[in-house]
């Protein structure tokens, strides 16, 4: 439970955080809150030569009324979405699964762009900005660019991200559909989810049902073919790969993923 040597880097800045990764490149990760990577390290699952602490770069840490939108400050805390009174009026898919993860430690420490970054299936909020279809916004030495979040994760702890390239800024556009859910199943309510359900109108993430963040499009897509929501939720886990690990089956997952997804529907149609 001892992580291989690293040398620590405290960035002052946005630029030169891209500067100091811009100079190790792939041997350089981002520091943030810590809640991810520091575990991946101490199992040396993930092994960086070097840190880039961002943790105090205070104007990464935002949320704003952007008129068709919400920015979000990719340093912006859990607890701080979960008490933003302006995300309980305009998104408040995300300001409620913020206050649903992990402890209160875990809130006042963990940053939603770390959690994105991480890229983990298991993590909540990728579930979110999913359903949300949010762009996120990464800068690194050739500028600034947009990646949809549809785009963003690639496979399990693999992001659109190129090395050297922050995650700056979360935008979630103002949903034209009101009713949302988030649901989910976990052992112990700190813990990580077994399966987990995010719904914004007829959109849904999912949690812990692949190797990535995904979308439940065959619900989606029965759903706009006129399905009933009892029928459209039964395709929850068609085209995906669920694990099988000590905590549930792969098959298991697949039948908790079809009640979530019913129950959310459900509950997001009771509240449009």
């Amino acid at each position: 439970m001892i992580p291989a040597t690293f040398t620590y880097r405290r960035a002052e800045s946005v630029d030169e955080a891209i500067e100091l990764a811009g100079q190790y490149g792939e041997d350089a990760k981002f520091l943030a809150g810590g809640h991810s990577l520091l575990p991946l390290m101490k199992l040396r699952l993930a092994q960086p030569e070097v840190l880039v602490d961002i943790g105090r770069l205070r104007d990464l840490s935002y949320i704003r009324d952007q008129g068709d939108h919400v920015a979000i400050g990719a340093l912006t805390r859990h607890h701080d979405l979960a008490t933003s009174e302006l995300l309980a009026e305009q998104l408040p898919l995300l300001h409620h699964a913020a206050g649903t993860i992990g402890d209160p430690q875990v809130r006042h420490r963990g940053t939603i762009g770390g959690s994105l970054a991480h890229a983990d299936p298991a993590g909540d909020l990728p579930a979110v900005v999913l359903a949300l279809e949010a762009t996120l916004v990464a800068r690194g030495p050739s500028g600034s660019r947009e990646i949809p979040a549809t785009e963003f994760f690639r496979g399990l702890f693999e992001s659109a991200l190129e090395p050297g390239e922050l995650l700056t800024e979360i935008r979630v556009p103002k949903p034209a559909a009101r009713g949302w859910s988030f649901q989910k199943f976990t052992k112990r309510a700190i813990d990580w989810a077994i399966v987990g359900v995010a719904v914004q109108g007829d959109r849904i993430g999912l949690v812990n049902m692949g190797e990535k963040p995904v979308r439940a499009t065959a619900v989606e897509q029965a759903l706009a073919s006129g399905a009933s929501i009892r029928d459209a939720a039964e395709h929850a886990a068609d085209g995906l790969s669920p694990a099988s690990d000590v905590h549930a089956s792969a098959e298991y997952r697949a039948q908790l993923a079809r009640v979530l997804v019913r129950r959310g529907l459900e509950e997001a149609r009771a509240r449009a």
